[in-house]
Parts: structure tokens; C-alpha cells; sequence
């Protein structure tokens, strides 16, 4: 469970740094929350001591309590004084990775992701699934998912222009429905993934280390707003060796 954040990559066309990464603690009270869901700690076990899960984790205490109080005020653990941190509950709804479905092989895994680029396009198909003209322009995210600092999934996400006429890749939370929920004027409420396997366009292979037309799964993913609207579509490439899509229901 060992992990340390992973470092933004490099824009494809300028080399400049550019994701903004969640805060730490956030980043590590999204760690623990997988790992729990994952079942590698069970409803009613004890936390690792803080000192030797800070360790683990490579962060300060400090931190590592601030993530424990969220995961807390979330209600997937209890601190029983004098005694130590217990797991009270293995999913919410509040995760910022909540509806993330890719896990490492062996569960969980902290995801961050990197965003290559920034592009205008018209796409005939993916406006339909907008539920929008034809015709209407459109932004094209393209970003690499890591998992433990492995990368592991390749993405193209579709989004009217409207929301941000000047959407830049600097702009961009790693987490793009925070994103939506802090700067346009919706979150994501539900979605629906189409799941099948596919080989890798030339760009996802370069990006995941494989030749190209390498079978790798694939999600089709429609997402749902707040306003009761498709908002964004998006594909997802993923590695089947390293990880897989998990979904959990309660």
C-alpha cells in the first residue's frame, strides 16, 4: 500500500507542468477509501498505529491525521481514544473518486491523472451522446491515469464548450468532476459505463507502453449532471494486466 503522490507529467506540446493535484491529505484520504473498499482493512479492524501507516504511506503525520479526521467526518471510521482508528464503513458517497472503477490488481491503488491536452473538435457521434447538435464545438480532454504512480489507463473525455469557452490544460483539477462541481455549474450525479475490449489507437499504446492494436479494455462512459443532462462522454483505455474495473453496490 505503499505509495508517494505522483508528479504531474509534462504537456505533450509545450513541456511545461500544468495538472493541479489535490491536496495531499486529500489525496491520501482517497488512498485509504479505496483501500477499505477494497477489502485490504474490514468493517470493525484496526488502523496501523499513525506512526507506522504515516511511514508507510511516505507522509507526515500531520497530514496523515488530517485525512483520518475527513475519512472520519465521512463516516468510514471511528477513533476510539486510547484505543486507535477503526474502520466503521467500507463505502459513501463522498469520495472525490467515488465513481473512478479501476483498481489495481491486487485493490485500490491512489489514482491521479495528468492532462496531455486541451483540444477543440466537432465529433458528429459525440454530440449525439451530449444530447447536442451535430455540429456543436466541443473540447477534448486527453489525460493518463496512473494508479501508484503506475500508469495504467489512457482517457478521452468530450465536453461542450459552452461550460468554458477558454478551457486550457492548465485550468484542469486532476479530478474533472471537482472540477465541474467547483467552476461550471454542475456535478456529476450518475453514470453509464459500456464495458467491452478494443485495440489501442496509436496514441493510447504510446501512452501505456504497448504496440499498437494491443487489446485492452475499454469503457464508454456517459455522465450524468445535477441538471438531469448528459455532460460529458468519455472513453477509457485500460491495461487488463495491471488492473480492472470494479464495480461495488450497497
Amino acid at each position: 500500500m505503499t505509495t508517494t503522490p505522483q508528479k504531474s507529467a509534462a504537456d505533450t506540446s509545450t513541456g511545461k507542468k500544468q495538472t493541479k493535484r489535490l491536496p495531499l491529505y486529500i489525496q491520501i484520504s482517497e488512498l485509504l477509501h479505496r483501500e477499505i473498499a477494497a477489502g485490504h482493512y474490514k468493517i470493525g479492524e484496526r488502523l496501523p498505529i499513525e506512526a507506522d501507516l504515516a511511514t508507510q504511506l511516505g507522509v507526515a503525520i500531520g497530514t496523515l491525521r488530517k485525512a483520518l479526521s475527513k475519512l472520519e467526518g465521512d463516516g468510514m471510521l471511528e477513533r476510539r481514544q486510547g484505543s486507535g482508528t477503526y474502520v466503521k464503513a467500507t463505502l459513501n458517497n463522498r469520495a472525490v473518486y467515488q465513481l473512478f472503477r479501476l483498481e489495481l490488481l491486487e485493490g485500490g491503488g491512489m489514482p491521479n491523472a495528468d492532462t496531455l491536452s486541451v483540444t477543440a473538435a466537432d465529433n458528429a457521434y459525440v454530440a449525439g451522446q451530449l444530447g447536442l447538435d451535430h455540429s456543436t464545438p466541443l473540447w477534448r480532454i486527453r489525460r493518463l491515469r496512473y494508479l501508484n504512480q503506475t500508469p495504467v489507463a489512457a482517457e478521452e473525455i468530450w465536453l461542450d464548450q459552452q461550460h468554458d469557452p477558454l478551457l486550457s490544460a492548465d485550468k484542469l483539477l486532476e479530478s474533472l468532476y471537482k472540477h465541474y462541481r467547483d467552476h461550471f455549474d454542475f456535478w456529476i450525479t450518475h453514470i453509464e459505463d459500456r464495458i467491452s475490449c478494443t485495440g489501442a489507437p496509436d496514441w493510447v499504446a504510446d501512452l501505456l507502453g504497448k504496440e499498437a492494436n494491443t487489446m485492452l479494455g475499454f469503457v464508454e462512459r456517459l455522465s450524468w449532471s445535477s441538471n438531469d443532462r448528459v455532460e460529458e462522454f468519455s472513453y477509457t483505455w485500460f491495461d487488463p494486466a495491471v488492473v480492472r474495473y470494479i464495480s461495488r453496490l450497497s
